[in-house]
C-alpha cells in the first residue's frame, strides 16, 4: 500500500500564515522520513483558514528542503489559467527536481464567485472550454503544441516530464481523465458519488495517451489516527467544528464523519485495505485535518508505522 499526504496547509487557531506555511514544510520533511511517496499541496483563494493559493511556489520551497518524495499539486484549479502559463511552472518544478514532480489539475473555482471573477473572470465560461484546456496543456507537455500553424514551447524542457493526474470526485472529471489519458485521484473524503462506480467508468473509458499508458488510480480519504479509539473520535469531533465554523446541517455533519477514518492506526489501516479492495486501488491520499499540528503530525506517523513497518 502507498501513502502520500494532501496538505491543504490550514492556518488553525493561534497561528498565521507564516507558521502554516513553515508546518507545511515540516509536514512535507515528515513524510518523506517516514516513506511516504508523495506531498501535494492544494490551491484555494481568500480563505481565511487556508493558507496555499500557489501550490507551484510552495512546491518549489519544499523542494530545496527535501531530498526524494514527489511533489505536486492537489489540485492547481486549470480553469483559471492559461495552458501555456501551467505547462511552463511545472516545466520550471521538473528541471529543478527531476522525477519528482505531479501536476494535479481540477476544475473547481476554490473560492468565491467574487474571488474567482477577480481571477479569471467568467469561471463558468472557463470550464465550458476546459477539454480544450485541457488539450493544449497536454500538447504543450509533450513539445507538439501550435499556434496558427507556429510551435509554441514550454520552456524550460526538463529530462523528465510531471506526471499528470485529474482530480474530482465523479464521472464528470473521470470522464475528463479518461479521455485525455491521465492519471485519476478520486476525492473519497468530499464526495456523495458511488466512488466504485465512477472509478470502474474511468477504467472502462480510459484512452492511452502520452502522460499515461494505461489507468492510474490514488484515493484521497480524510484520515485521524491516535493511540486510542477514543482520542481519536474527540479529534474527530474537533475537526469537524473546525472545517465547518458555521454549524453543519446535522445530515452534513453526519456526512462529514461517516467520510473520516477515525481511529487506531490497526483500525485505519484495516479500513484503507478494505477501501483498497473496494476501489482495486493500492495508492492513497492522505488529508488529515486535526485542528493541532503536533496531533496532525502524529496521525500520519502512527500511520506510517503501522502501514510501512513489517
Amino acid at each position: 500500500m502507498k501513502l502520500n499526504v494532501l496538505d491543504l496547509v490550514p492556518v488553525f487557531p493561534g497561528a498565521d500564515s507564516v507558521q502554516a506555511l513553515e508546518q507545511a514544510a515540516l509536514l512535507a520533511r515528515t513524510a518523506e522520513r517516514l516513506g511516504y511517496c508523495r506531498y501535494w499541496a492544494a490551491e484555494h483563494h481568500d480563505m481565511e483558514g487556508l493558507a496555499c493559493t500557489a501550490p507551484e511556489v510552495l512546491l518549489a520551497h519544499i523542494g530545496a528542503r527535501t531530498q526524494r518524495i514527489r511533489l505536486g499539486s492537489g489540485a492547481l484549479l486549470l480553469p483559471h489559467y492559461k495552458p501555456i502559463k501551467v505547462a511552463e511552472l511545472f516545466h520550471m518544478l521538473a528541471v529543478l527536481y527531476p522525477g519528482r514532480m505531479d501536476l494535479g489539475i481540477g476544475r473547481a473555482p476554490g473560492g468565491s464567485a467574487h474571488v474567482s471573477i477577480a481571477l479569471s473572470g467568467n469561471f463558468l465560461e472557463n470550464v465550458s472550454v476546459l477539454p480544450e484546456t485541457i488539450q493544449a496543456l497536454s500538447e504543450l507537455l509533450a513539445g507538439h503544441y501550435q499556434l496558427e500553424g507556429h510551435s509554441v514551447k514550454a520552456r524550460p524542457t526538463p529530462p523528465l516530464p510531471p506526471e499528470v493526474w485529474m482530480l474530482g470526485t465523479n464521472r464528470k472529471s473521470a470522464s475528463y481523465a479518461a479521455e485525455f489519458g491521465t492519471g485519476y485521484v478520486f476525492g473519497q473524503f468530499m464526495s456523495d458519488q458511488d466512488g466504485v462506480e465512477v472509478l470502474s467508468a474511468y477504467r472502462r473509458e480510459f484512452k492511452p495517451s502520452h502522460l499515461s499508458q494505461k489507468p492510474r488510480i490514488i484515493v484521497a480519504v480524510g484520515v485521524i489516527c491516535a493511540d486510542t479509539e477514543e482520542e481519536a473520535q474527540s479529534l474527530a469531533v474537533k475537526a469537524n467544528a473546525w472545517f465547518r465554523p458555521e454549524g453543519p446541517a446535522e445530515e452534513e455533519s453526519a456526512h462529514f464523519e461517516r467520510k473520516l477514518l477515525a481511529g487506531t492506526p490497526g483500525q485505519v489501516k484495516a479500513k484503507l485495505e478494505q477501501f483498497s479492495s473496494m476501489y482495486d486501488a493500492d495508492e492513497f491520499l492522505i488529508v488529515t485535518m486535526v485542528p493541532d499540528y503536533r496531533k496532525r503530525l502524529r496521525s500520519y506517523e502512527l500511520l506510517a508505522d503501522v502501514v510501512f513497518t513489517p
